[in-house]
């Protein structure tokens, strides 16, 4: 069996030094076989199932639910967000599907907050204190969506990638529309019946582990309920296997809509190109992984579609430089 080597190890070391409330949770398959290991400051830990915030990561699930819709024809990404959203008014341009999900829409990369908030925000993660790392401090409602939809006004054309929680939110809302049902429901119905992920979920249960803030503070979890509007750019929970077993079907496309979520369908930055939700290694389209992040949380997941690996990482602390990420190429260029 592979074992991870010396590289990946250090920089699991280096993360782990001082977080002493850490639980950090490290995974890899290859092929059919996975192993999933823990480590804390002092070493590797029993293995054990911790369920954590994964934050953007839900950005994967929501894109891979429109490409589902746009296999079975109910959606169409060249679709203007108008579509789905019957109240905003007409006399104006709003972005396409296409758009929103390579985060191409033009969309400032602080909405829903103002940019007042979204500093606050910063500061009170480099700080480490505070209570935007206890408390879910994204909040949208149908009137705040509606607001900020027509208030922006954008122009017909592909802008440079920044990334949008917020278009994702209007994505998710089309498909809760489409359903009929509404994303929450709509999205918990696709996790646990269509995909078979049955430690995946929308918000937080009393199964969540908690997070802890730089100061080693207990943040908890944050709060989400179906109300809130944003939860389709960040909002699930999930395990180390359960992550696996999603990367496994997206590796091997078991459900073949997922193939459109890993084509190159627009620019990102510098050194990746844009799938749908996915980011795309540029010198190597079949490296594709995302990030995700809430107050006190940190997750990584990566698969190489060509030489059939994924890793996952996840960590009830929010790291800093990448950590996460840094970790988890590291594992994946070694397998």
């Amino acid at each position: 069996m592979f074992e991870i080597n010396d590289k990946t190890l250090r920089l699991i070391q280096k993360t782990c030094k001082g977080r002493k409330n850490l639980k950090l949770t490290v995974g890899y398959l290859r092929g059919n076989d996975s192993v999933i290991k823990i480590y804390d400051a002092n070493g590797e830990l029993p293995y054990k199932k911790y369920h954590y915030e994964i934050g953007s990561i839900t950005k994967t699930f929501t894109t891979s639910l429109l490409s589902k819709y746009v296999f079975e024809n109910k959606m169409s990404l060249n679709d203007s967000i108008q579509r789905y959203i019957e109240e905003l008014r007409a006399d104006q341009y709003y972005p396409t599907l296409l758009r929103l999900a390579t985060h191409s829409s033009g969309y400032s990369e602080t909405l829903p907050l103002n940019k007042r908030e979204y500093f606050r925000i910063l500061l009170g993660l480099i700080s480490g204190g505070g209570d935007m790392n206890k408390n879910n401090p994204l909040n949208m409602d149908f009137n705040k969506l509606k607001m900020l939809t027509e208030g922006n006004k954008l122009r017909d054309e592909d802008y440079s990638w920044k990334y949008s929680n917020f278009g994702m939110s209007l994505i998710g809302y089309g498909l809760g529309i489409i359903s009929g049902k509404g994303y929450w429901d709509t999205m918990n119905d696709f996790l646990q019946n269509e995909l078979g992920l049955s430690d995946t979920y929308l918000g937080t249960s009393q199964n969540n582990i908690h997070g802890f803030d730089k100061k080693n503070n207990d943040c908890g979890n944050w709060k989400w309920n179906q109300n809130n509007l944003i939860a389709p750019a960040g909002a699930i929970s999930s395990t180390a296997e359960d992550l696996l077993n999603y990367a496994k079907i997206n590796i091997y496309e078991d459900k073949p809509y997922l193939s459109l979520c890993h084509k190159k369908h627009g620019k990102g930055k510098k050194k990746y190109d844009m799938g749908l939700g996915w980011w795309l290694l540029k010198e190597n389209n079949n490296v594709g992984w995302h990030c995700g992040g809430t107050g006190c949380f940190s997750s990584f997941l990566g698969i190489d579609k060509k030489k059939k690996v994924a890793v996952v990482v996840l960590a009830n602390y929010r790291l800093g430089a990448n950590d996460d990420q840094n970790i988890g190429f590291s594992l994946l260029e070694s397998l």
